[in-house]
């Protein structure tokens, strides 16, 4: 009897879940904060992870005490990062395809929630169409209008579950993350969440979830009343 909820459909987050970008953010944002003589400690680096970049910013700002407008920083922060994006084809991160293509060929219904604005999403996914085009749909959160509020608000998985054909209920869903943030969010949609983190998330700030796991493909899916990874 497993003590998990068994579930119908999938819901990814994308940044530092499917897509290793979580560095290139990092870069961006200790970049900015340098030149002010501040340092991007691990404990903001964990208020921001997840956010949308709208958020991001503030947040940096903020904590950091940056004498700079958060609209500022966004655009700055944006540049750097989006740069590097245009430059380097960004990798995958491990288990995540094993995962996608095992759901996708079992037709689970599978989608990405992922706090990126479009513009954003097409720039770092351009060399993954493929795989992508798994998904049953994708929201944007960072310009979906109808997410109100982003990470740890729950709106963004609420959304992608009624995109789905047959709308599931959020108990019906289990979310894949990589943040605190969007841990939070699953938690308070009401969804089951596995968490796959950061070396440098907390022990602590991984309390919320459901279940933690080192790696995509490692999950145990059969707990979750889906066909497991042979």
């Amino acid at each position: 009897m497993s003590k998990f909820r068994h579930v119908s459909h999938v819901i990814f987050d994308m940044d530092g879940l499917i897509l290793d970008t979580e560095g290139v953010y990092k870069n961006a944002i200790a970049t900015i904060a340098r030149r002010f003589g501040k340092t991007y400690t691990s404990d903001i680096v964990a208020k921001i992870t997840g956010t949308v970049e709208k958020e991001s910013a503030r947040i940096a700002v903020t904590e950091m005490k940056l004498p700079m407008p958060a609209e500022e920083f966004q655009h700055e922060f944006r540049s750097l990062s989006h740069g590097f994006f245009q430059k380097h084809a960004i990798q995958l991160m491990p288990g995540a395809r094993n995962l996608i293509q095992h759901l996708a060929k079992q037709n689970v219904p599978i989608a990405v929630a992922t706090s990126s604005s479009l513009d954003s999403f097409e720039l770092k996914t351009a060399k993954h169409k493929e795989l992508f085009k798994l998904f049953d749909h994708i929201v944007c959160g960072g310009t979906d209008p109808a997410v109100k509020n982003g990470k740890p608000a729950p709106d963004i998985f609420l959304v992608a579950a009624t995109r789905f054909p047959d709308k599931p209920s959020p108990d019906k869903c289990l979310v894949f993350e990589d943040a605190p943030n969007g841990v939070q969010a699953a938690v308070s949609a009401g969804m089951q969440v596995v968490m796959v983190p950061d070396e440098n998330v907390p022990v602590e700030a991984r309390k919320n979830a459901t279940l933690v796991v080192n790696s995509l493909d490692k999950t145990p899916l059969e707990q979750f009343g889906l066909p497991p990874i042979k």
